[in-house]
């Protein structure tokens, strides 16, 4: 009988993977067939259709428990034919089942969603009447396992009623895990995110539902054993009359704390709402000594906060409110030592605080233990160290330099020897430097473990070659020279040696680059520059006389504001086309490089003065044409025409400005006077010197 049998169907991709050397193809494929042949079955769409509408008498006829169908079901049943000779395996077994007299209600049950719901899952996410609880009634009599099976997320019915809020249901589902005595079988069941139908109910922030399900098991809160716990997302949500729920329904007031990466729930309270963390620290002081995989302690996280923790209502969150002291307070009256817990890098809260500019942290963990301030981290750096280093803690230097208290620690070295000032230097950061430059308890010769001082880091960071001479490597390197400090115990050719090793012995390339990329984006301005003075040379305002005896010339010729603009013109003219020939020399190949670089300066002179001449032309034009009809508005032009000379410059006047204040305070009014006179107004003349060309001559000329 089974020779006479008709040979299975072989599938094409077999047949051709069983060719010499490909066995191990064909076990992949026989696996993989495999796995699909013992997947569940599809769900009828009728039973899918049934189910979520909760129609008991739909459920009781597919399931081949009700009577004859209403003819309206009939024509349903008649859209999905029984015969399914004509379709293939896969389409079968993923699409639906087929209810043939005779199959038994359990083998129909079997069939799942493409999520992997069963027909229970489908009555617990859709359904708050009667009605469906009678249908839950009907299938977990068919089947009682499924009230405790899981779909492809890992969820069971339970944890789908809970996360719709159907509170009706999720009673029910634990009465009938009663009756087995399997409450905590059903309630402690976690899915493929390691949470149970108590987090479901937490998310959605239904209270009944949360007080529901820890009266059935008290100890539900505290699972999962690993994971974030029920609480701890209470907490991230700001539920807290949930989070007070888990706390007074769990069996002893004892529950689950546990957070992501080996976090509590205290780590994410300090983040939010200091309600939140009054009540956590009410409930388990402990929390504040527990720390998560990094060696973080809740007031580690709290110190990262720069601005501290929003303490104002939801409709005032628009408004710029001051960091509240009251949760560093609290965590700090709930565990002290904590402020000198260290994590996996060494660092304490107040180098947290200090590494991310959270400088009114600072200063209450200061304030709450002045010997704070002296903590170090594993490479010996006290906050200000730390903050010197970077320029978000330009705002804690400054605290602390203006703080006569913390005096003792401004000179403190880390384990290289270097000192707060010295990593500020070699930061860069001018604020930094400015305000621990103005303090004189400051040493400015101390020399680290290489023999470095501060005016030797800020010369080694001199890049070689063409520089900006006002960067913040160039301004502190020409402050700490004016105040007197010095070089390190170090020969000099040594230390050219050594600076020449560190920046690179080949950096011919890098200079060429730095001319070629220059070179580019400088000629257009010159460029643009010198055709707008040819332009304006031959279209004078005011027009031309029409005379015989001058005909041709500029009405406005002879007056001191024309001669004013005419000599603008002209230095426009001049300094820009100087300017772009010293440019084309300067991207030449065949000049050497020396050349090429002071080429490249005068050209960098020529037209920023270019400029300056411009600017005064514009300014000068607009006056003669607007002066006679308007001369407010021609004043005004006047008056705002020098601001396009004084942006070029501002960076350099702003810099010297911070630094006015450490200047005098180091040597002197007068002293300081000089060295910004020296630094401001010489680089002015520098660049503004076509001004007194400009208005001298026509005075000159006219008088004589």
């Amino acid at each position: 009988m089974a020779a006479n049998a008709p040979a299975e169907a072989i599938d094409a991709s077999l047949i051709v993977a069983t060719r010499r050397g490909d066995c191990q193809k064909l076990k992949d494929l026989i696996i993989e067939e495999s796995k699909e042949k013992s997947s569940p079955a599809g769900m009828h769409p009728l039973l899918i259709a049934a189910a979520c509408k909760g129609s008991l008498e739909e459920l009781k006829l597919l399931l081949n428990r009700g009577p004859l169908p209403r003819q309206e079901l009939r024509d349903q049943l008649e859209a999905y034919p029984g015969n399914s000779s004509s379709r293939s395996l896969a389409v079968q077994r993923t699409s639906d089942i087929y209810i043939e007299e005779g199959m038994s209600a359990a083998s129909i049950l079997e069939g799942v969603t493409v999520e992997g719901d069963t027909v229970l899952h489908l009555l617990a996410a859709n359904g708050r009447g009667d009605n469906f609880i009678n249908c839950a009634n009907l299938i977990y009599g068919e089947d009682n396992a499924l009230l405790y099976k899981q779909n492809y997320n890992g969820d069971t019915p339970l944890h789908c009623t809970a996360r719709a809020g159907n509170s009706k249901m999720v009673s029910h589902l634990i009465g009938l895990a009663r009756g087995e005595n399997r409450v905590e079988d059903l309630l402690r069941k976690e899915n493929n995110s390691k949470e149970t139908a108590l987090h479901e109910a937490v998310r959605i922030g239904d209270n009944h539902i949360v007080k529901e399900l820890l009266r059935a098991d008290s100890q539900l809160a505290r699972f999962p054993e690993e994971g974030p716990s029920a609480l701890y997302l209470a907490v991230l949500l700001e539920e807290e009359s949930i989070a007070q729920t888990l706390y007074d329904e769990s069996e002893d007031n004892i529950l689950s704390y546990t957070g992501p990466d080996g976090q509590n729930a205290l780590h994410a309270a300090v983040l939010w709402r200091t309600g939140m963390l009054k009540m956590l620290l009410e409930f388990n002081k402990s929390l504040t000594s527990e720390v998560d995989y990094n060696g973080s302690t809740p007031l580690h996280f709290l110190s990262s906060r720069p601005r501290g923790i929003q303490v104002v209502p939801p409709l005032l969150s628009f408004c710029v409110s001051p960091p509240s002291p009251w949760p560093i307070r609290m965590l700090l009256d709930a565990n002290p030592a904590a402020l000198y817990q260290a994590d996996n890098s060494g660092m304490s809260p107040i180098h947290v605080a200090a590494s991310v500019g959270a400088d009114t942290t600072i200063t209450r963990l200061i304030d709450y233990c002045p010997s704070s301030a002296a903590l170090r981290d594993t490479r010996g750096r006290t906050f200000l160290h730390i903050a010197a280093a970077d320029s978000s803690g330009r705002r804690t230097v400054a605290f602390a330099c203006r703080t006569p208290s913390l005096a003792w620690i401004l000179n403190m070295q880390d384990t290289d020897g270097n000192t707060a000032l010295h990593l500020s230097v070699r930061a860069g950061c001018l604020r930094s430097f400015s305000s621990l430059l103005s303090n004189p308890h400051v040493h400015l010769n101390l020399a680290n473990k290489k023999g470095q001082t501060p005016l030797d880091i800020s010369r080694f960071n001199w890049p070689r070659g063409m520089k900006h001479t006002q960067s913040n490597v160039a301004v502190i390197h020409m402050a700490l020279s004016h105040c007197g400090a010095r070089y390190g115990g170090c020969r000099w050719d040594h230390f050219m040696e050594a600076y020449t090793k560190e920046k690179g012995k080949d950096f011919r390339g890098q200079e060429l680059e730095k001319l070629k990329d220059s070179t580019q984006t400088l000629s257009i301005g010159s460029v643009l520059i010198a055709m707008v003075a040819f332009t304006a040379t031959f279209t004078l305002p005011g027009g031309y006389r029409a005379d015989d005896t001058n005909g041709g010339t500029p009405i406005l010729a002879g007056r001191y504001t024309f001669d004013a603009f005419v000599i603008a013109i002209t230095l426009g003219f001049i300094c820009s086309s100087v300017g772009t020939i010293g440019l084309m020399f300067c991207g030449s190949p065949m000049i050497d490089f020396k050349s090429r670089r002071v080429y490249y300066v005068v050209s960098v002179v020529f037209v920023s003065s270019s400029v300056t001449s411009l600017t005064a032309a514009f300014a000068l034009g607009a006056y003669m044409v607007l002066a006679p009809v308007t001369r407010k508005t021609a004043v005004a032009i006047s008056v705002m025409s020098p601001l396009v000379v004084i942006c070029i410059h501002v960076e350099s006047f702003l810099k010297w400005a911070l630094l006015a204040r450490p200047l005098c305070s180091r040597i002197g009014l007068i002293p300081a006077l000089i060295v910004m006179s020296d630094e401001i107004i010489g680089k002015l003349f520098l660049f503004c010197w076509p001004i007194l060309v400009i208005f001298g001559w026509p005075a000159i000329a006219k008088n004589h």
